[in-house]
């Protein structure tokens, strides 16, 4: 089974070698994303968490007969 090889990894591997201008491309965006030096990454922005309910609501409070 290891001679097998799928239609679309044959295809990438004629349309890589006859645009080798993409093999640059890829590179360059996967820098982008994953070839970083973790040091060098952003920390995550904090979660905002949705608030707790039991304070925020509103309490009826009836009015009284004067009001």
């Amino acid at each position: 089974m290891a001679d097998y090889e799928s239609d679309l990894t044959r295809f990438m591997r004629r349309y890589l070698a006859q645009h080798p201008e993409e093999l640059a491309s890829q590179k360059k965006g996967r820098a982008a994303w994953w070839d970083k030096d973790p040091d060098a990454r952003t920390a995550p922005s904090p979660a905002r968490h949705s608030p707790r309910a039991g304070g925020a609501e509103y309490t009826f409070c009836p009015l009284s007969e004067k009001e």
